[in-house]
């Protein structure tokens, strides 16, 4: 099954970072309604998250075929997919846990500890437990088959978050819930753009294989690189799986084959931060290879400021409030959409010490 397009009619919605669900506009507009308006996809303030619903795309709870519930008197599992050692996780869990204590809601967890077989296991169990709602940060896109049919069987609406599956939307899931990706590579490429001046040697740090977000943050990085700086050349693409140890042992291998290299991308901040390891242990001083990034993590941030990082695009991993609300108003019958695409912020030298505190 292919994943869905996302419609090009959307809400606009704003959640705070620590603060509930709240609304900032009730009217649509499409894309070139935004375009001719000056509108922009960046929140310029790092202290909120904010997210456009798929307004022409929703899935209501009688078209999934699942009954109303009280969010408050059901049980919720959340399905973590990584290890808690990136801050991106660390800080979603407790987004998601933080949320659940908050509305007073039992939520049941498990981390499958970057095993994709672990995690099928883990949203097995979670629903054998009594979970009757799920809320899955997937590791991969493709592979869910047995756990949309156990819910299925169960009418177990399911919500993703962060990176979505490759299935459709309001019949084995309800809604995702996650950034746009493509537009974060295009944003990362148009700051490696400005470093470097258009011209340079440069490599990409992809991220793990099998999901998404590493194909979308490729793609719009590498559109925007052909269309807007033909003179910059990608001479050096290898993944570093997301994790700053595998980042550094890959920048290391870069500075030895390709010493004149100007810049990377590293499609998340632990790999940007591995680089920025290597480039010190190999005597480089700040900025002598350009390096954007993207998460917000406080650490990557902070590079920034020291001289290290040129940018990082922001991905907010605070999806509690906007999880819960997206579910309180699917169990009630409301219409959800079933693509709600958040609209980040970024850090570069202007603002990077001055927000730093608004970093995870």
């Amino acid at each position: 099954m292919k994943p869905h397009s996302r419609s090009t009619t959307r809400t606009i919605l704003a959640v705070g970072l620590t603060a509930s669900l709240a609304l900032v506009a009730a009217c649509t507009k499409s894309e070139d309604d935004k375009a001719s308006s000056g509108s922009t996809a960046v929140n310029n303030d790092a202290g909120k998250q904010v997210a456009e619903g798929s307004g022409g795309k929703t899935c209501v709870i009688g078209d999934y075929g699942a009954d109303k519930l009280d969010l408050a008197k059901t049980v919720v599992g959340f399905s973590q997919s990584e290890k808690e050692a990136n801050p991106f996780r660390i800080a979603e869990t407790a987004s998601i846990k933080a949320e659940a204590k908050k509305r007073g809601v039992k939520l049941l967890t498990a981390n499958a500890q970057s095993q994709f077989s672990k995690q099928i296991s883990d949203v097995q169990d979670l629903i054998a437990k009594g979970a009757k709602l799920l809320v899955i940060a997937p590791l991969n896109s493709d592979g869910w088959d047995p756990v949309l049919q156990s819910a299925r069987a169960k009418k177990i609406p399911i919500i993703t978050i962060d990176r979505q599956i490759n299935a459709t939307p309001c019949k084995d899931y309800v809604s995702f819930i996650g950034s746009d990706f493509v537009q974060q590579g295009r944003r990362a490429a148009d700051q490696l753009i400005e470093a470097t001046g258009g011209k340079g040697e440069i490599a990409i740090l992809l991220g793990a294989a099998g999901n998404n977000v590493t194909t979308e943050r490729t793609k719009g990085f590498e559109e925007q690189i052909k269309a807007k700086a033909p003179g910059l050349k990608v001479v050096f693409k290898q993944t570093g799986e997301f994790t700053r140890e595998k980042g550094q042992s890959v920048t290391e291998q870069l500075i030895q084959s390709k010493p004149g290299i100007k810049a990377i991308y590293a499609e998340n901040d632990e790999m940007g931060l591995g680089a920025v390891n290597a480039l010190k242990g190999a005597g480089k001083k700040p900025g002598a290879v350009k390096i954007v990034t993207i998460d917000g993590t406080r650490n990557a941030v902070q590079g920034i400021a020291d001289g290290w990082i040129s940018a990082v695009i922001e991905s907010n991993p605070r999806f509690g409030p906007l999880a819960f609300s997206t579910l309180d108003s699917f169990t009630q019958g409301k219409p959800v959409g079933e693509d709600i695409v958040i609209k980040d912020s970024q850090y570069t030298s202007a603002n990077a010490k001055a927000d730093l505190d608004k970093a995870f």
